[in-house]
């Protein structure tokens, strides 16, 4: 499988997940003209996306999908919390409606649905899989709770938050109503218990750790790579940032998993993971 971050960041996020025969997007928070751009610098044509799939509503994961969608009529999977929230006017024949924890198929590609907590009407993570390699794609997460325990334990690659550090946090600028709406469990992992949690749930098949959705002011590239690197020195670690898409990645270019591999269809997502209360 290919993969790689087109952007992400506290000001928009937007990741890109392939196989042979299929190509969706997770997200689409940039405007539609870097999208693009971004894509070129990769040799990605946008005319083989075949769906995209919304986490949630805030503006930094759909401010560029109304243009984008249209543009190219692509069928866009979100939450009916999520349209809802966005207020945006999407063409009918182009919106899916799914619950949190559904599992859909995209040609030869299965994308399950992860609730999480987030401050958001009706969000969802997302877990991708060919039948042999699992992408998990794991930002806004306000909390760790057995949902994203499950997808970190089945991962082979990970997109994982590492939004703020605390320090920074503490001593920044932010008033204290936003300083609380980040870290009061409905909002944004630290770098401490992003990197906490990993280390206790991660399994012998993870091979790419991305570290993503940084916080602006509040974290930096150096701070993340000084916190991860000591840990994970015996598998590939990458960090995503807002200002430019990563590599196009290639899951076969990765050392193979320690671990007998576990295929997605063996695991009942949908009896697995449950709703967090709003």
């Amino acid at each position: 499988m290919n993969y790689c971050a087109l952007a992400s960041g506290s000001n928009g996020n937007c990741y890109y997940i392939a196989n042979a025969e299929n190509a969706i997007l997770i997200d689409v928070g940039i405007n539609a003209k870097h999208v693009e751009l971004r894509m070129a610098n990769l040799g990605i044509a946008p005319t083989t996306i075949k769906a995209i799939f919304i986490t949630h509503e805030h503006t930094d994961h759909i401010r560029g999908l109304a243009v984008f969608c249209k543009r190219y009529q692509i069928p866009v999977y979100m939450t009916i919390g999520s349209y809802r929230g966005s207020r945006l006017q999407l063409p009918e024949n182009l919106v899916h409606i799914i619950r949190r924890d559904e599992v859909i198929e995209v040609g030869s590609l299965t994308i399950c649905g992860v609730p999480k907590y987030h401050d958001a009407q009706e969000p969802c993570s997302f877990l991708v899989s060919d039948g042999e390699t699992n992408i998990g794609v794991l930002t806004d997460i306000g909390r760790v709770c057995d949902n994203v325990k499950h997808v970190i334990q089945q991962a082979d690659i990970l997109l994982w938050e590492a939004n703020y550090d605390e320090e920074l946090l503490d001593t920044g600028s932010y008033p204290f109503f936003l300083k609380n709406r980040i870290r009061n469990g409905w909002g944004h992992l630290s770098n401490h218990t992003a990197l906490e949690t990993v280390l206790k749930y991660r399994t012998c098949r993870l091979r790419h750790l991305i570290l993503g959705h940084l916080s602006g002011q509040n974290n930096s590239v150096e701070l993340v790579r000084q916190t991860f690197a000591p840990h994970f020195r015996k598998i590939k670690l990458s960090i995503a940032t807002r200002y430019q898409e990563t590599e196009l990645f290639d899951s076969r270019a990765l050392l193979p998993p320690l671990a007998t591999k576990i295929i997605i269809q063996q695991v009942s997502y949908q009896a697995t993971f449950v709703f967090p209360e709003s």
